[in-house]
């Protein structure tokens, strides 16, 4: 049986937050440096409307990493699936998630999957919008939708932080736009795909968004649609196969849930049509996922039964 008790999932995470001290924050971006890597939180958002937490889960956290599946299934919807797929590729990768070899080694420069920040770089730049700013407001609007938030917005702080250091970034994009992967000018490519990053939200609006996933593309307790079937199926499918960077083997193995990792500590999970997780643990693994939430995500799956597989 799930878990239905704060009590309860108070005491795994105060389990797993023993793990926190062996990781650290992402210093590599200065505005999430100052993260406290001790903070643990979790919520769990139920079909049902019920919602159990454990931790600060009204702490702000920047999606990162978890953007890519909201982009993702927008630019699904904006261009279908051949045309997002001409950009980006299917297949999971061994390298770490802003790794630049396998497109210097490979045929081209198309990206292996839409979770690496090169193929979602590709899948940012299909997002329609005549300017930046129309097709920020269309990823924020959707990631609103999804939240059932209407005040979610981003984070200027983080944002121009990223942007000024995205030296990397800026090198793959340079490499598909060589092979012409995209076409636009990398710079206002990285204003939206920075911009995108640093939307911000807490626990409960990301463990929301995970039930409309778990859900495919349903939120069950406003009876709304807000994507179809096959894109949020899609979705999940590289969230299992790609979500928790080159971790993402390992991850299936144990945990076995649809999951997508942030370098903020942020972790959205997907329970197929039982419930939704948010996670926030700044202090990170060597591969750039949330130890304590690792952890925390292995001792619920194993307790209350959550693999697929």
């Amino acid at each position: 049986m799930p878990c239905r008790s704060n009590e309860e999932l108070a005491r795994l995470v105060t389990i797993a937050k023993e793990r926190t001290t062996h990781g650290k924050v992402a210093d590599y971006i200065p505005a999430l440096k100052r993260a406290n890597r001790e903070d643990l939180s979790v919520a769990i958002y139920y079909r049902d409307g019920q919602c159990i937490s454990a931790g600060d889960i009204e702490q702000k956290i920047t999606l990162q990493s978890i953007s890519k599946v909201i982009t993702l299934a927008l630019a699904l919807m904006d261009c279908g699936e051949e045309r997002v797929f001409s950009k980006v590729g299917y297949e999971p990768t061994g390298d770490p998630f802003n790794s630049i070899i396998k497109l210097e080694t490979g045929h081209s420069a198309k990206p292996l999957n839409p979770m690496i920040n090169a193929g979602a770089l590709a899948v940012t730049h299909l997002i329609k919008g005549e300017t930046v700013e129309e097709r920020l407001d269309r990823i924020i609007g959707f990631t609103r939708d999804l939240a059932g938030h209407d005040e979610i917005t981003f984070s200027k702080e983080v944002a121009k932080s990223e942007f000024n250091t995205a030296y990397l970034n800026r090198s793959l994009c340079y490499f598909m736009k060589q092979d012409g992967i995209i076409n636009e000018e990398v710079e206002e490519l990285l204003d939206l795909y920075t911009k995108q990053c640093a939307i911000e939200m807490n626990c409960l609006d990301l463990s929301r968004i995970g039930l409309v996933f778990a859900m495919d593309g349903i939120d069950p307790v406003r009876e709304k649609r807000f994507m179809p079937v096959e894109v949020a199926r899609l979705c999940k499918t590289f969230m299992v196969t790609c979500g928790m960077y080159n971790a993402s083997g390992e991850f299936a193995a144990r945990v076995g849930i649809p999951a997508k990792s942030g370098v903020s500590g942020g972790i959205m999970g997907s329970v197929s049509h039982r419930f939704g997780i948010g996670i926030f643990g700044p202090s990170l693994d060597e591969k750039g996922n949330s130890i304590g939430g690792m952890k925390l995500l292995e001792m619920m799956s194993e307790r209350y039964e959550l693999s697929i597989f």
